[in-house]
């Protein structure tokens, strides 16, 4: 087993709690770590037998351009479609942070991270 991870995505999206901050828009974060087999690509040196890194932002380019209001809804559909998309991944762990919240004072940036295995 071995681990790809994607870190540092950011993207401008409508995401938020308040109405105002879906309108507005804010920056956030992504970052996202999946666990598989990377023997067959580590042999074979050929992009079939691993996670193509482009599809894989792709997709979670999809789910953060899709409306939310809740960080830990956009972690789990991040989860959901990694995993739907990619049946031979073991695990995904993702990262989604907002810059700047609204909290009425100085905070860089709220996390949340979710963890899944398949099957669990």
């Amino acid at each position: 087993m071995g681990q790809i991870a994607l870190e540092g995505m950011e993207f401008f999206a409508f995401h938020g709690y308040y109405d105002e901050e879906q309108k507005i828009g804010n920056k956030y974060g992504v970052d996202l770590y999946i666990t598989t087999n990377l023997h067959a690509a580590g042999a074979s040196d050929r992009l079939h037998e691993t996670v193509n890194y482009e599809v894989l932002y792709r997709v979670v380019r999809e789910e953060m351009m899709a409306p939310a209001r809740l960080l830990e809804h956009l972690g789990h559909r991040v989860l959901d479609r990694v995993l739907e998309e990619f049946p031979y991944i073991e695990a995904v762990k993702v990262s989604v942070s907002k810059f700047n919240p609204p909290l009425g004072g100085i905070c860089h940036r709220a996390r949340v991270t979710l963890e899944r295995q398949r099957g669990a």
